[in-house]
């Protein structure tokens, strides 16, 4: 009764305590004026904002990706995360078809063909070897063989994680890359295509995780929310289409310039420089989420897309918060398409341990 009572005195207290500012629906406490004194270095998180590769010009080479590679391989990360849907996100989706037909049509075909394969060479089912990789990588060597490499290729198809698969093929000698272990050659040849796909994903994710020792990377992309988008009225499409038509913004004319002009590694660079300028960023923004969000609408509809697009971002982000989870302190890198940078670095700055890492400063 004594503790109850110290409870309630002690509320009101603090209550009496509290600035005004607080008291009147401010939040009373803000995670990033919590980031001192925590034991060991913070976690840094570098979101570097893409173009999606394969809306490039058919003149584009892989090559030119060099300039770019060089510099994140400079900086080191130790985590990378990309925007894929995972394995189990597509399998999920593809449960619920009915739902998000659409999704799975757009994001899930590849991954769960290769899957589909991966599943046929192993004997394995997706959760099963999604269960196995992971019990391999929790017991993995300093030096394993081709063989276990292999293994450990086909179990990460048969599980869906279609990149995770490729970043052990890319580890592997050209020699080496062929079938046993796990892989037949359906599946052998599923992989040899994803190595040379236009894909920020394989191109620079994967390819960046083999060349750093890393064994895997991590499909952080949620499309759950799509649900949001499947309830908005049809009149909503036409009124978002019609804010985007309006967008008058010179950086999307420097942006067309840029990406016409594409024809080595130092005008690539450039063009990402371009796109992960704050300027570029809060420009974009402005013309599209903010323009949408306060154009007038009987339904409300640049805000029903706004909650599309935050509640995927912030699932995004939590996807990448659990990546790095049971390894504080590293180094994070998260390859994503650059209209979702500017929500990535402001709600990972939220998050207690992590220092978001200035994406100019690294592509300098």
């Amino acid at each position: 009764m004594r503790l109850r009572q110290f409870a309630i005195t002690g509320l009101a207290a603090l209550a009496l305590a509290l600035p005004a500012a607080a008291q009147s629906g401010a939040p009373t406490f803000d995670p990033r004026g919590e980031k001192a004194g925590i034991p060991g270095e913070p976690t840094q998180v570098l979101v570097l904002g893409t173009l999606h590769l394969g809306q490039t010009s058919k003149a584009f080479k892989a090559e030119w990706l060099e300039p770019l590679l060089g510099r994140l391989q400079a900086w080191g990360p130790q985590i990378i995360t990309i925007e894929g849907v995972s394995g189990e996100g597509c399998a999920a989706m593809k449960a619920y078809e009915a739902v998000y037909a659409e999704a799975v049509a757009d994001y899930c075909p590849r991954t769960l063909a290769i899957a589909a394969l991966g599943q046929t060479a192993t004997g394995l089912t997706m959760p099963q070897a999604w269960a196995k990789a992971m019990g391999m990588l929790a017991d993995w060597p300093a030096a394993p063989t081709a063989a276990q490499r292999r293994t450990l290729a086909a179990t990460f198809a048969a599980a869906g994680e279609i990149d995770s698969a490729l970043v052990q093929w890319l580890r592997l000698a050209p020699e080496e890359r062929h079938v046993g272990d796990g892989l037949d050659e359906p599946l052998v040849e599923a992989l040899n295509r994803l190595m040379i796909r236009k894909n920020e994903n394989n191109l620079i994710a994967a390819t960046l995780a083999a060349r750093l020792g890393l064994e895997r990377v991590y499909a952080v992309d949620d499309h759950s929310s799509d649900q949001i988008a499947l309830s908005r009225p049809q009149a909503c499409n036409a009124e978002i289409q019609a804010v985007w038509d309006r967008i008058d913004a010179p950086e999307v004319k420097t942006m067309s310039t840029l990406e016409a002009g594409l024809s080595d590694g130092e005008g690539l660079l450039a063009y990402y420089r371009f796109l992960n300028a704050p300027k570029t960023q809060l420009a974009f923004i402005g013309a599209d989420q903010l323009a949408n969000m306060r154009a007038p609408s009987a339904d409300q509809c640049g805000r029903q897309y706004m909650a599309w697009w935050e509640t995927r971002n912030l699932r995004m982000v939590a996807n990448i918060r659990a990546a790095f989870g049971p390894t504080p302190g590293v180094r994070v890198l998260s390859v994503v398409g650059s209209s979702h940078k500017p929500y990535f670095d402001a709600y990972l700055d939220m998050i207690h341990e992590v220092r978001v890492v200035d994406a100019e400063e690294v592509l300098r």
